[in-house]
């Protein structure tokens, strides 16, 4: 079975219960189809001119297609845009749920409908991180389709281009949340002595002491995250995941973004860079990783106890850092 049917019928299963956005891989291909037929014709008047059957590309590859970039790349950008903060939403919710208790949990059922059952909220989360990958295939393969038929590489641009905007879905901070959400259920049913309900395409895995996420669904996909910070160089203890997708430790990525831990990041400048792709903005709305900071201090107990103690000692440090230079400011002295 072809992927654009198979991407269609699970998304016309989803749809039955859930209003999700889709990406729309019929009207997509229909638009690069025109192109095609375009493309086809200046080559039959080339080749009766000068019997030379070369693809003329020089309209598209290089620059902009004038048969379906005016539709073709806005269509894929606003769809791209709906599917990210529809998964985002529905994750963030769900998440919130799993992990809230008492008064407050019950709030959230009331307000958003959810059912709060074990095995629903676990069927929902794997739905979630199935609809974020096919749909990152689904993008995947239409704009590979793109640059096969202008012979071009605007779709590779493309796609680098949404993932400074922020809109490529294997990029979303939630999806390593609901990675680590799935191990943590699993871990759970089996210290319960229960059967597994979940999925085992999600795994935690250490190389030579290093920890990273990974995630195989689809043949085609192969998520891999490094659980390592990058500043400290050691496996990332309070995580928070910036804008940009890049993953560290709450202490450090303050520092980086020159803001105190009692301010908190959204308190950064908006020029304050990503120390790795040195992205702008990305610190205001970055996410804590609650689900994997708890993932990781039951994988490494000892490693966890023993950050955990030295972590207190610099919170501290940094809390009266901070309120000794306010008491000066105040007094001004």
């Amino acid at each position: 079975m072809k992927f654009c049917k198979k991407y269609e019928e699970y998304m016309e299963g989803q749809c039955q219960n859930k209003k999700l956005p889709r990406v729309g891989l019929k009207k997509l291909k229909k638009i690069l189809k025109k192109c095609r037929k375009c493309h086809q014709s200046r080559s039959v008047v080339g080749l009766s001119a000068d019997n030379n059957n070369v693809h003329d590309s020089s309209s598209c590859s290089e620059h902009q297609c004038s048969v379906c970039d005016g539709s073709f790349f806005p269509s894929l950008l606003k769809e791209m845009s709906e599917v990210v903060g529809s998964f985002n939403k529905r994750a963030q919710k769900l998440l919130e749920l799993h992990l809230s208790s008492g008064f407050r949990k019950y709030l959230i059922l009331l307000k958003e409908k959810i059912q709060g059952n074990h095995i629903a909220l676990v069927q929902e989360g794997k739905d979630l991180v199935t609809y974020a990958i096919i749909n990152a295939i689904a993008v995947r393969k239409i704009l590979k389709k793109y640059d096969k038929i202008h012979y071009s590489k605007q779709g590779q641009a493309f796609k680098s281009q949404a993932q400074s905007m922020h809109i490529e879905i294997l990029q979303s901070p939630w999806l390593c949340e609901l990675m680590a959400f799935h191990i943590n259920l699993r871990e759970n049913k089996a210290k319960n002595g229960k059967a597994l309900a979940l999925f085992d395409g999600c795994v935690l895995v250490f190389n030579e002491g290093k920890p990273s996420l990974t995630c195989e669904l689809f043949d085609s996909i192969k998520l891999d995250i490094d659980l390592t910070c990058s500043i400290c160089l050691d496996t990332v203890f309070d995580p928070v995941s910036l804008t940009c997708g890049h993953i560290f430790c709450y202490i450090c990525a303050c520092k980086v973004a020159s803001v105190t831990i009692v301010d908190g990041l959204q308190a950064a400048n908006h020029k304050e860079k990503c120390p790795l792709c040195r992205e702008e903005g990305v610190y205001e709305s970055a996410v804590h990783l609650e689900e994997l900071n708890i993932l990781l201090s039951r994988s490494c107990p000892e490693y966890w106890k023993e950050r955990l103690q030295t972590e207190r000692v610099e919170r501290l440090r940094l809390s009266k850092e901070h309120w000794e230079s306010q008491c000066r400011a105040f007094m001004g002295v």
